[in-house]
């Protein structure tokens, strides 16, 4: 079977601009990238450069991640480029954790939450977290397109980060009048990105808890009445039916997977704002309007559980209408991004790297997102490797598994852009007797609960 042309071109193109996007040490990175592609999991960083695409030395791989230079603006340029055309656009936004638990030497860490790793008996660990930002699409496999992934800082407001990441992100994108619709899961405040997102054209999908509260508009002030007007109208009690009032729109669907799913939606609902730009200023809570919506499915495709109804928060500019079918199924789409993840952890090695520095940690997700991006854009011409007991499946059906089996294959007619290795001579080494002295030791940032006092301490009276 003839192997087709165009997307072999289009894969090419992208290494070449890829190659163009690091600027120092450009041929040492560009290798251990597709020193990656060849041997997928690996255990540890030395081991790539055993494979015959890695014409340098083991010491090439620290020193691409250590000295290594590339241009992030450029490269995020170059995956929104490379993006899939789907209509709509829906992008979904989460956070995930580096665990760095022992490594006391490098600085930047956090405590962050993981669902399987312990510390003290809570679910907590130190690490570094980075916000991911993927493209997904409503076809049934586990491909996403990730376009961002940024590290953040243990203090950073994750909100106005998401918030800025988004901004970066829409200023690049060619939507071609289409609105993008931003998903996120239960851990971001829904007011507080409908705030800082209110002046661009996007639509936010967050899910809530099940024991929320929200509230709509007072009713008109009678004539005449005096005092302080209402600002918070009908309580609407996520857990409590008895007060929702009837529902602005409805959708009722049958799906093979979820079976009869029922949606409703109610619009003009606000939450009482605890964080906002002028908290501890005693001026007015912003009003945050939304739509509140309830998802109830009659079946799960695991059948390990019965279904929990889902309730969701979305947002959008006044002349964006709701669609209600897109708003479910965009955020069932959402755990698409989870499997990246775990892909990318387990199969691509994001993880399994420990370097020291974060900036280091920073390229080398760079580096395992680009190689993300090639066999995404490798799945239509690369050949499905199956082991014996899998099943066959067509070219536009392989899993991001298979694709990084048959990817080695692609690189003899693909070609490297990376120069050939020149050699330098044998390193003299350390000087004799020198020592570097015990690293510095940097205990992982917890952030604090409660904001600093503005008032100056009172001075104690003297007895």
């Amino acid at each position: 079977m003839p192997m087709p042309t165009f997307p072999l071109v289009r894969l090419g193109a992208f290494r070449a601009e890829l190659h163009a996007c690091f600027t120092r040490r450009a041929d040492a990175l560009f290798e251990l990238g597709d020193a990656l592609l060849s041997t997928g999991s690996f255990p540890s960083l030395p081991h790539l450069s055993l494979e015959p695409v890695h014409q340098r030395g083991w010491g090439s791989v620290y020193a691409a991640l250590a000295r290594g230079r590339l241009d992030t603006e450029r490269l995020r340029d170059l995956l929104v480029r490379f993006l899939p055309d789907t209509d709509p656009l829906v992008f979904a936004v989460d956070v995930t954790t580096w665990p760095r638990c022992d490594a006391e030497c490098s600085p930047s860490r956090g405590y962050y939450y993981h669902p399987s790793r312990h510390s003290a008996g809570q679910p907590i660990i130190a690490g570094w977290a980075f916000q991911w930002i993927c493209q997904l699409s409503f076809d049934r496999d586990s491909w996403t397109a990730p376009v961002d992934a940024r590290r953040l800082h243990p203090l950073d407001d994750t909100d106005q980060t998401t918030a800025g990441q988004i901004r970066a992100l829409v200023g690049r994108l060619d939507a071609g009048g289409r609105m993008p619709l931003f998903v996120f899961d239960g851990g971001y405040d829904s007011a507080q990105l409908t705030l800082d997102l209110a002046d661009l054209p996007v639509a936010v999908l967050v899910r809530l808890r099940s024991d929320r509260c929200f509230y709509a508009d007072p009713p008109p002030r009678p004539p005449g009445s005096t005092g302080r007007p209402r600002r918070h109208g009908a309580k609407f009690n996520l857990a409590d039916p008895t007060t929702w009032p009837a529902p602005t729109a409805t959708l009722a669907t049958n799906d093979d997977q979820y079976g009869t799913v029922t949606v409703a939606a109610w619009a003009g609902l606000h939450p009482k704002q605890q964080r906002h730009p002028g908290h501890g200023s005693r001026r007015p809570r912003p009003i945050v309007r939304g739509t509140i919506i309830r998802v109830a499915v009659e079946r799960v495709p695991a059948k390990t559980r019965p279904p929990k109804v889902l309730w969701l928060w979305w947002a959008g500019p006044e002349d964006c209408k709701l669609d209600l079918d897109l708003v479910w199924r965009a955020y069932i789409r959402r755990f698409d991004l989870e499997h990246t993840v775990r892909f990318c952890k387990q199969t691509l090695g994001w993880t399994t790297p420990r370097p020291r520095h974060p900036e280091q940690a920073d390229r080398w997700t760079w580096l395992v997102l680009a190689c993300y991006a090639q066999l995404r854009l490798a799945r239509a011409v690369v050949a499905d490797q199956r082991l014996p007991w899998e099943r066959p499946r067509p070219p536009a059906r392989l899993s991001p598994v298979r694709v990084c089996r048959g990817f080695p294959r692609l690189l003899v007619p693909l070609g490297s852009p990376a120069a050939t290795p020149k050699p330098a001579g044998r390193s003299p080494g350390r000087p004799k007797g020198s020592r570097c002295g015990p690293a510095m030791r940097y205990p992982a940032i917890k952030k604090p609960t409660k904001k600093a006092s503005k008032k100056p301490p009172t001075a104690t009276k003297a007895a």
